[in-house]
């Protein structure tokens, strides 16, 4: 699954769109009039909330812009499933119930909501598949180059090693979740550079994306491995990174290894700076959010020019093929761009990432 036209076009040009008065009216580009108006009701389906990102940006982000694209008459009807697949499975089940127009998906579990998927299309309901690619009859998909993230990560990675990187260089690789397809795109695009380079000791995938189940997996491969044996540690997110790096210091490690992550969370990018992790991925969650609640309006007001702009990449799923779709790029978050990326874009202010203990750490790279 790559990447065949730049995203931040196609976003531009939605914005453009917008701002013209183009969305919620009826157009010559348009392949006819709006199937709908302006009063709208968006279904959000976000999958957890130990990650921090889906509380605190998506789901706010896509209220907003849902708000400025209907003049304040469009609602997003929202539920959250604690990384529940059957909770979800109900929430979804009402929101076919209670009509709403369209559905943001982001699933628990990929395969397992098919059927529900199935369900909301015969009901006459469009359901775009939003940050990780759902089966079934989905109509569109938004999220980030996923195997992107994996490369990133996995180059980061070699880097961090310098000259140390070799085939006896001795590497954990803590992948997310089994029922997530993302992480097996990450997985993927990380051994993609990592393969022959490095050697994978240990390979974990983990259950729900915990911390505490990273943690368990970890304090397993320094049992197995050796704490003076691991040169660096593959963690496909952020909050994984977390309980990584608690196992390895309750095995006395004190100079902690390279360790990767993603999502840019406040939490990771703290240990960036005070050196306990490498990297993250950054991923411009406002920009996903914003595109997502784009093509939402734009498809159930019938806006087909608009909806196709927005996304001119192709997926496919395990259950269907050239699934229209927008895949963002990222960047690799080191301490060299956090002020560039995540104060750039108002995610944090510095006084956010550099409090308490941090606050002398910042000033030694300069983040002050």
């Amino acid at each position: 699954m790559r990447r065949t036209a730049i995203a931040v076009a196609a976003s531009a040009l939605s914005v453009s769109l917008s701002a013209c008065g183009v969305l919620g009216t009826s157009s010559s580009g348009s392949t006819a009039s709006p199937t709908k108006g302006n009063d709208v009701t968006i279904g959000l389906l976000l999958p957890e909330k130990a990650n921090t990102r889906y509380e605190s940006f998506d789901y706010p982000i896509i209220k907003k812009h849902v708000a400025a694209l209907t003049g304040n008459r469009g609602k997003v009807s929202y539920a959250n499933a604690e990384q529940d697949a059957d909770k979800q499975a109900a929430q979804m089940q009402r929101m076919v119930d209670d009509k709403v127009d369209i559905i943001l998906l982001d699933a628990v579990d990929a395969h397992a909501i098919a059927a529900q998927v199935k369900k909301a299309k015969d009901a006459g309901i469009p359901v775009i598949a939003y940050d990780r690619l759902a089966e079934g009859p989905i109509d569109a998909y938004i999220s980030f180059d996923n195997e992107l993230v994996g490369e990133v990560q996995g180059r980061s990675l070699l880097d961090s090693l310098r000259g140390e990187a070799g085939s006896s260089a001795k590497i954990v690789m803590m992948n997310g979740s089994p029922t997530d397809p993302n992480a097996k795109q990450f997985k993927s695009g990380a051994m993609s550079e990592l393969n022959g380079k490095v050697t994978i000791a240990r390979s974990y995938d983990t259950k729900d994306w915990k911390p505490e189940n990273a943690q368990a997996n970890m304090t397993a491969a320094i049992e197995a491995i050796g704490k003076d044996n691991i040169a660096a540690v593959y963690s496909a997110n952020d909050g994984m990174a977390g309980g990584i790096v608690k196992a390895l210091e309750n095995a006395g490690v004190t100079e902690l290894p390279p360790i990767t992550g993603q999502d840019a969370e406040l939490a990771a990018v703290q240990r960036i700076v005070a050196g306990e992790q490498y990297m993250s991925v950054y991923k411009s969650y406002p920009d996903e959010a914003a595109a997502a609640a784009e093509m939402a309006v734009a498809k159930v007001q019938g806006h087909e020019i608009q909806f196709d702009a927005l996304t001119e990449d192709t997926v496919d799923s395990p259950t269907d093929k050239d699934i229209p779709a927008q895949l963002v790029t990222v960047t690799a978050l080191t301490r060299k761009n956090i002020r560039s990326t995540v104060v750039a874009d108002g995610i944090y202010k510095i006084s956010d990432i550099c409090a308490g203990k941090y606050k002398s750490a910042c000033a030694a790279i300069g983040l002050n």
